[in-house]
C-alpha cells in the first residue's frame, strides 16, 4: 500500500517597510515633520515656490535617511539642537559672537568649523594609532570613528549657524553657505567623512579610516591656510549669478560626487598596498610614490600664492613626507590590518557608483542653471569642460567594470588616477584657468 505524503509549504512574506518601524522611528518622523512645518510657517513668506518645494521634499527625505541609517537620526537631532542653541544665543545681534561664551568658543560658525578641523586631525591620528597598536587597535580605531562623527556634527552646526549669521548681516546678504571655496571645503570634508562612516558600519571594518581621513585632513589643511591668508571665513554677499535656488541643489549634489570619488581613490590606494604586501622592489611600490606626489602637490602649488605663507607649506610638506615614509616602512603591517581585497574592491565600486549618480544629477542641474543665468545650457567654460572630463572618466570606469568585468590593480589605479582629474576640476581650474565659474579665487 502506497502512502502519499503531503508536504505543506509555508511561504513567509517579508514584513512591509512601514510595519518594521518602531516607536522611535515614528517619533523621529514626527520631530522632522514638526521642524519642517515650523520652518515653513516661520520662513515661508521669504521663499519662492521652488524653495518651498525643496523644503517640502527635504522633510520625507530626512525621514527616509533617518530610517535607512539610524545613526543619522542622532546626528540630525544633535545638529538641530545645537544649531538652534547657537541661533538663539545671538538674539538677533551678530556682535554676541564675541560676548556669549558658547558662541565665542563653540557654536559660532568659525568656532564650530575650527573644532571640526581639530577633530578631523585627531580622528586621523587615532585611526593610524589603531593601525599600529597591537593590543588596543579596536579601541583606538573606535575612538577615531567617534571623533569623525563629532567632526561631522561640528561641521554641520557651523554650516547651519553660518547660514543664520549671513542673514544677520543683511537680508540681501543671507544665503546657504555653499557659495565659495571656504564653504564648499567644509561641505567636502563632512560629506566625505559621512559616506566613509556609512561604509565603515556596513562592512564592519575601521581600518580604512586611516586612509580616507588622510584626504579629509589634507582638505582641512588647505581650509585652514585659506582661512588665514584670505580671511575666507568672512561672509561675503553673493555675486548676481549665484542668487538662485539652483545653487541649493547643484552644489551639494556636485560635492557628493567629489567626496565619494575621493573616498574611492583612498580605498584604491589601500587596495594597492594590500595587493603589494611583502613587495621589496621599489618600482612596484609606485602607489606610495604617487601618494607622496599628491600630498606634496599643495605645498608646491600654494607656497608662493601669498607672501609669508611659505613656512606653513614647509610644515605641511614635512608632515606629508613623514606620512609617506611611515606607510612605506610599515606597509606589511598595514596590509595585515586592511580588509580583504574583495571588500576593498566592493567599497571602491559602490563609492564611485554613488558619486557618478550624483555627479550626473549635478551636471544636469548645472546646465539648467546655466540656461537661466547665462542663456545657454553649455558654453565650454573651463569648469564645465573639466566636469565633463570627470564624468567621462568615471562613466568609462563603470562601463568597463559592468560590461567587461574590470577588477584588480587596473581598476584601483584608474580610481586613484581619477582623484588627480577630480582635484584639478575642483581646484586646478580656479588656480590656473578663468571663466564664468571663477567664484573662488586663490
Amino acid at each position: 500500500m502506497n502512502t502519499a505524503t503531503t508536504t505543506t509549504t509555508t511561504i513567509t512574506l517579508d514584513e512591509g517597510f512601514f510595519s518594521k518601524r518602531n516607536w522611535l522611528d515614528w517619533l523621529f518622523a514626527l520631530l522632522v515633520f514638526a521642524g519642517g512645518t515650523f520652518a515653513f510657517a516661520r520662513y515661508g513668506e521669504y521663499m519662492d515656490v521652488y524653495e518651498k518645494g525643496i523644503l517640502i521634499g527635504a522633510v520625507p527625505s530626512a525621514i527616509w535617511l533617518g530610517w535607512f541609517w539610524r545613526p543619522l537620526r542622532v546626528l540630525m537631532l544633535v545638529v538641530a539642537a545645537f544649531s538652534l542653541m547657537g541661533i538663539a544665543s545671538y538674539q538677533g545681534q551678530l556682535a554676541k559672537a564675541e560676548s556669549v561664551f558658547w558662541l565665542k568658543y563653540f557654536l559660532s560658525s568659525q568656532s564650530a568649523i575650527l573644532w571640526m578641523s581639530m577633530l578631523f586631525f585627531m580622528s586621523t591620528a587615532f585611526y593610524w594609532i589603531g593601525m599600529f597598536s597591537r593590543g588596543q587597535s579596536a579601541a583606538m580605531e573606535g575612538l577615531g570613528s567617534k571623533l569623525a562623527w563629532a567632526a561631522v556634527s561640528m561641521a554641520l552646526i557651523g554650516t547651519m549657524v553660518r547660514w543664520y549669521e549671513s542673514y544677520l548681516l543683511g537680508a540681501d546678504i543671507g544665503h546657504i553657505p555653499v557659495s565659495n571655496l571656504y564653504e564648499v571645503f567644509v561641505l567636502f570634508c563632512w560629506l566625505t567623512a559621512a559616506f566613509y562612516l556609512y561604509f565603515e558600519a556596513q562592512y564592519g571594518t575601521k581600518s580604512l579610516g586611516a586612509f580616507v581621513m588622510l584626504v579629509v585632513s589634507a582638505a582641512v589643511g588647505f581650509l585652514l591656510w585659506y582661512t588665514v591668508v584670505r580671511e575666507a571665513h568672512e561672509i561675503q554677499p553673493l555675486v548676481p549669478a549665484l542668487k538662485s535656488w539652483w545653487m541649493k541643489l547643484h552644489v551639494p549634489a556636485n560635492f557628493i560626487g567629489y567626496g565619494t570619488f575621493a573616498l574611492a581613490a583612498m580605498v584604491a590606494f589601500a587596495f594597492l598596498i594590500k595587493q603589494q604586501a611583502g613587495e621589496t622592489r621599489w618600482y612596484k611600490l609606485a602607489p606610495l610614490w604617487l601618494l607622496g606626489v599628491v600630498l606634496c602637490f599643495e605645498p608646491l602649488a600654494f607656497r608662493k600664492s601669498v607672501e609669508g605663507s611659505g613656512s606653513y607649506w614647509a610644515v605641511y610638506f614635512g608632515v606629508s613626507a613623514l606620512i609617506v615614509g611611515g606607510i612605506l616602512f610599515a606597509r606589511n603591517r598595514i596590509a595585515e590590518r586592511l580588509p580583504a581585497l574583495e571588500v576593498l574592491d566592493d567599497v571602491m565600486y559602490k563609492s564611485i557608483a554613488v558619486g557618478f549618480a550624483f555627479f550626473t544629477i549635478a551636471t544636469v542641474l548645472g546646465a539648467l542653471w546655466a540656461a537661466e543665468a547665462w542663456g545657454g545650457y553649455w558654453s565650454w567654460d573651463p569648469k564645465e569642460t573639466w566636469a565633463l572630463i570627470v564624468w567621462l572618466n568615471y562613466a568609462a570606469w563603470l562601463h568597463m567594470r559592468l560590461m567587461k568585468g574590470l577588477r584588480g590593480s587596473v581598476s584601483a589605479w584608474w580610481a586613484l588616477g581619477g582623484l588627480v582629474v577630480t582635484t584639478f576640476a575642483f581646484l586646478g581650474v580656479n588656480m590656473f584657468l578663468s571663466g564664468l565659474h571663477s567664484y573662488g579665487t586663490l
